[in-house]
Formats: C-alpha cells, structure tokens, sequence
C-alpha cells in the first residue's frame, strides 16, 4: 500500500488498472486503441450516454461540481473534456463572468464539443498544455480509468491549479459486493452494448462499452485514489459516492 504524502509514491508510475491484453499489448498500443475507438464513437457518443443515464446525467454532473465548490467566476480547466458533458454543467454554475478551458487527446471528441467560448487544447492528463497555476477549479470526468499514469496526471493537476484550488474527479467505481459487481458487469458487458448498437447512427460503439466494463473491473483501489492525491500534495482528500458505483474524489491544493 502507498504511504500518503511520501515523495516517493508521487515519482513512481501508476497505472490506473491492469494490462487489458484483450484490447492492447503494450502501451504504445493502448494509446492507438484510445484514440481510435474514442475518435470513431464521438459521434454517438451523447445520445448513447442520455439513454444509459435515463436524462439524468446532466443534473448528476451540475450537483457533484456544486458539492465540490465550484461557483461563479471560477476558471475552470476540464480534463478529458470528450464531447463536454461534464463542461457544459460548469458553464452553467460559473456564469459569464468564468472561464473554461477543455483538454483532450482525441479530436474526434473534441469536435463534438459545441460550447461557445470554450478553449479546446489537444493533450494529456500527465502533461497538461497549460501554465503552472492557471487555474481556480480542475475537473475530469469519467477518464481517470484512461489515463498512462495516476501519479503524473496528479502531479499535474497539483500544478496547474492555483493555491487554493479545487479539484473533482468523477469516476464509476467496482461495487463493494460480490452481487452488485455482477449485476453491472451483466448490464455493462451485455445490455449496454446491445443498447449502443441501436443507437448509434454512425459506427458500432458496443468494444468501447464493454472496455469501460473491463477498466471498471481493474481499476485500482479507490484508497490508492486518496493516497495518490495526498502524496501530490492535495489537501482534504476526499471520497464520497452516489448508488454505491459513482465515485466523486474531492481535494484542494494548499494555499
């Protein structure tokens, strides 16, 4: 297990989950792979996640960045912005008076983005395009699990945030019980691949959801979360979840 805060832990690589040997050999590979299936369901990807989420995605994103403090004014950088979901909420609680900015990897997401006043910047989580302390609030939504590295990407997030800063990582996590993982695992790798495939109007989306269900299924411990934040350097680490599966990983950089 980490130790929280040690310098040691924030150098050494970590991995978000296992190899998925079933999707990739190596890394060089597990990047082509993103790219390509991120790029190809960009198109579907909104109205595939409506469905899935019953319409309430947009009002879960809006409460969860309330309970992590972000408020009027704020400049706001969105990592893995995708299509901008979980920006578009924010543009709401920041109000003309705040700023957004959205970083990615895959521009076939990005240009599903359709938020006027939106900085787009193609890049990664571990090394953010963007001047230290440039920023009020950090969000990423549901791309930890896609990420190279935990303690890099942190690192950065530490950086870019201003003393004082807020931090919310949004994340699906393993249930706890052996009934309630097999339960979404039936519904991820089996009924929502089945939903996608109708869905989608342009490409078939079913390998990126039963990906997510693999990802989920390997990720590491929400505790190796915590102690990845606390040895970055983050403050009042925090964890707190929704039905038991929606992980909101809170924190503030030291002022």
């Amino acid at each position: 297990m980490q130790t929280p805060s040690s310098p040691a832990d924030s150098s050494r690589t970590l991995p978000p989950h296992t190899p998925l040997p079933a999707y990739y050999a190596d890394e060089a590979e597990h990047v082509q792979f993103l790219r390509r299936i991120f790029d190809d369901t960009a198109p579907d990807y909104d109205r595939i996640e409506r469905v899935l989420a019953l319409g309430s995605g947009p009002w879960y994103r809006r409460t969860a960045l309330q309970r992590a403090g972000l408020s009027t004014g704020a400049e706001v950088l969105d990592v893995g912005i995708g299509t901008g979901l979980v920006a578009r909420e924010a543009l709401k609680l920041i109000g003309p008076s705040g700023r957004l900015a959205g970083v990615d990897p895959s521009p076939g997401m990005m240009g599903e983005v359709a938020l006027p006043g939106v900085e787009l910047v193609q890049g990664r989580a571990e090394a953010l395009p963007r001047p230290d302390a440039s920023c009020d609030f950090l969000s990423m939504g549901y791309a930890l699990r896609h990420i190279a590295d935990v303690n890099a990407a942190f690192a950065e997030f530490h950086r870019v945030l201003r003393p004082g800063g807020r931090l919310l990582v949004l994340e699906i996590s393993k249930p706890a019980g052996r009934v309630g993982t097999a339960v979404l695992k039936a519904y991820m790798r089996t009924v929502v691949p089945v939903i996608a495939k109708r869905v989608a109007h342009r490409h078939d989306t079913a390998e990126l959801w039963r990906y997510y269900w693999d990802t989920i299924e390997a990720c590491i411990a929400p505790a190796s979360v915590l102690d990845a934040l606390r040895a970055a350097g983050f403050q009042d680490v925090k964890r707190s979840t929704q039905l038991g599966i929606f992980s909101e990983y809170t924190a503030v950089r030291p002022g």
